[in-house]
């Protein structure tokens, strides 16, 4: 199974970069997943927030790896338990599934790319800033894993 987590974001202060390296760190090899960074895209007093976002699509669609089950991180998508994602975890390791989480930068993802993701998950009823949200996917994805093989961590 290989993950790739896409990130429209570069950048990113260092305690972005050591939250999300001490959690990647403590996954397994064939859990890790690769980190992908994307440009946000161009904003200005020329250019839209929507033109910015179908930059940030476009850029998303080109890298997502193909036949990858694609889960799209979203505010109004399904919220998961850590036991369901662990189930998830494990159902795409014994199905031999490519898995790839997006997400969006400021302004979140487009209609076009949440659509054509599998599932839309939503971390919490809370707007998160997007630079967090790729820590909190990183600790949940351990946390997860910590759950499949019966370790204290996720309690």
């Amino acid at each position: 199974m290989k993950l790739t987590l896409i990130a429209v974001g570069t950048k990113m202060p260092s305690w972005v970069q050591d939250g999300y390296q001490e959690y990647a760190k403590r996954l397994p090899k064939e859990l890790c997943p690769k980190l992908i960074e994307l440009n946000i895209g161009a904003r200005g007093k020329n250019r839209s927030v929507e033109q910015a976002r179908l930059q940030e699509a476009q850029s998303i669609q080109q890298v997502i790896p193909r036949s990858a089950v694609v889960i799209a991180l979203d505010v109004l998508g399904k919220r998961l338990k850590t036991e369901q994602l662990a189930s998830k975890i494990s159902d795409w390791q014994m199905q031999g599934d490519d898995v790839c989480l997006l997400i969006g930068g400021p302004d979140g993802l487009t209609s076009e790319v949440l659509s054509s993701a599998r599932e839309r998950w939503s971390l919490s009823d809370l707007t998160l800033p997007h630079p967090l949200v790729r820590i909190v996917v990183i600790e949940q994805l351990y946390r997860a894993w910590t759950v499949l093989q019966n370790h204290p961590y996720h309690k």
